[in-house]
């Protein structure tokens, strides 16, 4: 069948005898050979480890804190007020959180950024979830800002500056320079 094949394509003298003095016995094993080769010349794509890299099991994600994102985001421009506690008269760091907690969560978390750090538990930072907390040192004092993490390394908070509930990332020169924890209440 290839011989006919052969013969029928106009192919270079030397090649049409090639094929004409080939048969089948000694084709397939050919073939075989020449797709060995190839498939052994081709880089496999495996994912590049780098001295960064720790393998580690990933924290499951939590129902409630997924809970906690999505209300957040419905609160980006609410209006800023020191001290505000509810998203009609304005939110601060910690009442943003508060409210969003007992709203989205169930849970009662009160009183300022450093209170809500200290009931918490710390966590790593590469262990964030989304609706875990970071929190930063803004005002030369620790814990002075707090934030909900909502994953792709941003957080949702409501900083003074602009005042409206916004969403930053932690690599924002300001806030990489102040960051200083990462905290939870989910398991």
């Amino acid at each position: 069948m290839l011989e006919k094949s052969c013969k029928n394509v106009k192919l270079p003298f030397v090649w049409r005898n090639y094929f004409s003095l080939m048969n089948h016995q000694t084709l397939i094993p050919v073939a075989l050979i020449t797709l060995l080769l190839a498939a052994c010349g081709t880089p496999s794509s495996r994912p590049v480890a780098s001295a960064e890299t720790i393998a580690q099991a990933p924290r499951t994600m939590s129902e409630k804190g997924n809970e906690v994102v999505l209300y957040a985001l419905g609160l980006i421009d609410t209006g800023y007020r020191f001290g505000g506690k509810n998203p009609q008269a304005g939110l601060d760091c910690s009442g943003m959180v508060s409210h969003i907690y007992d709203v989205a969560a169930g849970m009662k978390v009160a009183g300022s950024a450093a209170d809500i750090a200290k009931i918490s538990r710390p966590i790593e930072r590469d262990s964030l979830r989304p609706g875990d907390l970071v929190f930063f040192n803004t005002r030369n004092q620790a814990f002075s800002h707090v934030g909900i993490y909502i994953g792709d390394a941003r957080f949702v908070h409501a900083p003074s500056t602009n005042g409206k509930v916004r969403i930053d990332r932690l690599s924002d020169r300001y806030y990489a320079q102040r960051y200083e924890s990462a905290r939870t209440f989910f398991d």
